[in-house]
């Protein structure tokens, strides 16, 4: 899922233009990575990169990744490193799983002082760091508040398509999963089976389900469930239209399974869903944002 969402249009155009505009680097990391802070990013802190190459500074900097990890689970949350330093990680949910985080940072959110460097020089044992500690971008706390806020709102817009994204966004696809797909879009309102869409490619089942996991990530069975569900987030646009004839409409057998299997992927209710989308939780977007650590 993360792998796709990385590689996705969407997130590539948001992190270039992100980059762009604050010049601050942007990863999405995988929940449990454990991979530096920002690796991946040409826009890291040359700092902290210095600082990743000394094993008791790359531990204390593993030390906060879990540490910040474990406190964003819910909302965004912003932490210093010993060295003063800010960073910050928005929690990307699918459904009610945490699949990755948004991470940005490797800023001061005040003027390092020289008594600070000081400090951070003795714990790294001297060496050639001032320059690059003091060439560290310094950003205003409400400015930074600011730029999280806008990670959480991209964060949730993830959310919402990522489902989308795991359906459609593919590699180059052959001719046989293209008219896969095409008759699964078109049937998926209909009782329709694994033999059923094997039997339109002209596939035993056994072959289908081997070549369909390894085109799409995903098993025959969840690729329908999604688009089930992509379908149903249509229809639940109109306020008009019952629940209950949403399930049918979009293929699902019973009211009970189109419940579990919706909160399953989306993450909330379909009634909670088009609450959401008819207003009644415009304010939404913004909440679980905390202010930057003083």
């Amino acid at each position: 899922m993360l792998a796709r969402l990385r590689e996705s249009d969407l997130f590539r155009s948001y992190r270039q233009a992100f980059e762009a505009t604050t010049d601050l680097p942007l990863v999405l990391r995988e929940a449990g990575s454990y991979l530096p802070p920002l690796q991946g990013s040409k826009r890291a802190n040359p700092f902290c990169i210095r600082m990743r190459r000394m094993s008791k500074t790359c531990a204390a900097c593993l030390q906060l990744q879990q540490r910040i990890e474990e406190e964003a689970t819910h909302e965004a949350k912003t932490l210093q490193c010993y060295a003063g330093l800010s960073e910050s990680a928005v929690p990307v949910r699918v459904g009610k799983q945490v699949v990755g985080y948004l991470q940005t940072g490797q800023v001061f959110l005040r003027a390092p002082s020289r008594k600070l460097f000081k400090d951070v020089a003795g714990a790294l044992g001297g060496g050639e760091w001032e320059a690059a500690y003091f060439r560290t971008r310094v950003v205003a706390a409400k400015q930074y508040e600011s730029i999280i806020r806008l990670l959480a709102i991209f964060a949730e817009h993830l959310a919402v398509v990522s489902n989308q994204l795991l359906i459609s966004e593919a590699t180059v696809e052959s001719p046989v999963m293209r008219k896969v797909r095409r008759f699964i879009v078109e049937n998926h309102g209909e009782k329709l089976g694994l033999r059923d869409v094997a039997r339109a490619v002209n596939m035993s089942p056994f072959y289908f389900c081997k070549i369909f996991k390894s085109a799409t990530g995903l098993t025959f069975t969840e690729h329908l469930a999604r688009q089930r569900i992509e379908s149903a987030k249509q229809m639940l646009l109109n306020a008009h239209t019952r629940v209950s004839e949403v399930a049918f409409a979009a293929g699902f057998q019973s009211l009970s399974q189109f419940n579990r299997v919706f909160h399953r992927i989306v993450g909330e209710a379909p009634s909670r869903y088009r609450e959401r989308l008819h207003g009644s939780d415009r304010n939404s977007a913004g909440r679980g944002v905390l202010a930057p650590a003083a």
